[in-house]
């Protein structure tokens, strides 16, 4: 799988990834658990989105909707 988006937290994450999952395009959430292990420290860069290769440009299309505001 590929990375395909890098989320400020794990609920940013999950929410890519059911706008992904709605457009029939499978994914993975990667860092559940990476949140707890930085205890006090600030977290970041641990929410990650995975697609496969074949869905990628579809997927690029959508994230760069969403971050624009368009969705």
């Amino acid at each position: 799988m590929h990375l395909i988006f890098r989320a400020s937290n794990i609920l940013e994450a999950h929410i890519v990834a059911g706008m992904l999952k709605n457009n029939d395009i499978d994914c993975h959430v990667g860092g559940h658990y990476l949140q707890g292990a930085v205890g006090d420290l600030p977290a970041a860069d641990f929410a990650h989105v995975f697609v496969n290769e074949a869905d990628i440009d579809k997927a690029e299309t959508l994230i760069s909707e969403y971050e624009n505001g368009a969705l």
